[in-house]
């Protein structure tokens, strides 16, 4: 197999930065899934149970900007991974303008949300 087999490009339709964007959050997504399991199921004696147990992880200054980092990278290889799925589909060029509207919004929306929560539990055990 040579090395052009196994590097894919983008789909039609596919911008060139969202396939890069993809291709990197994919292991990007790997890596923090991992210290994110291992941090909150391994690491901790009991885990995070209670509400006082999430407070008290959050002290930690790393521990929000890495849950909100996996957020983000999470909703970005998702969302970009489905419209890759309705890109396979072949919508017309005005649904796929609605789509990657409401793809954005969704996103905005979900991380913005996730930034919020993460900071303000991050201020109460300040």
């Amino acid at each position: 197999m040579t090395t052009s087999q196994l590097v894919s490009s983008p789909k039609s339709g596919e911008n060139v930065w969202l396939w890069l964007v993809k291709i990197i959050t994919g292991p990007l997504l790997v890596i923090l899934l991992g210290i994110h399991l291992v941090v909150n199921h391994f690491i901790g004696t009991r885990g995070l149970l209670t509400y006082a147990d999430v407070v008290a992880y959050f002290k930690n200054p790393i521990i929000p900007v890495m849950e909100i980092t996996l957020l983000a990278t999470v909703v970005t290889h998702s969302l970009i991974g489905l419209r890759g799925i309705i890109l396979d589909l072949k919508p017309s060029r005005t649904v796929l303008t609605v789509i990657n509207w409401i793809l954005a919004i969704i996103g905005i929306v979900s991380v913005s949300y996730g930034i919020w929560l993460a900071l303000v539990i991050a201020s109460k055990g300040a």
